[in-house]
């Protein structure tokens, strides 16, 4: 909720920004006032106008930033909790009981009736083959 409206504020100071930098005058703009332009009849006064535009700039060009700024903080410092329906399906799924894998097959020991004394037998071994002559 509040990060929904800091970004409205934030995109609305964006647009003011971009119109009131559309609407001030450049340093080219003062060379027609000398061939009768009319710049000091206005509302403002000759100057009335580039000093209002650019400190409201200024202002809001400040007013930006801080909203950036806590734009970044909010981004940074997000809720761990999930938010939408398939985060919650998968959260619960994963808390959910599983149940327990099938045990593991393993061989069998050898009987215990076998004589501890009694010799292993161990297989003959197999002769080599012999090399041939030529």
């Amino acid at each position: 909720m509040l990060r929904g409206l800091i970004l409205g504020v934030h995109v609305l100071l964006a647009l003011m920004i971009i119109a009131l930098v559309l609407l001030q005058r450049g340093k080219g703009a003062e060379a027609g006032a000398g061939f009768g332009s009319g710049a000091s009849g206005t509302v403002f006064g000759a100057r009335g106008t580039s000093t209002l535009f650019s400190k409201l700039t200024a202002v809001f060009a400040g007013l930006f930033f801080v909203t950036s700024l806590t734009l970044a903080y909010l981004g940074a410092h997000a809720p761990v909790a999930p938010t939408s329906v398939l985060e919650r399906a998968a959260q619960a799924a994963a808390a959910a009981p599983s149940k327990a894998p099938p045990p593991a097959l393993t061989p069998t020991p050898p009987p215990a009736s076998a004589p501890a004394s009694a010799p292993a037998t161990q297989p003959a071994p197999v002769p080599a083959p012999a090399p041939e002559q030529k």
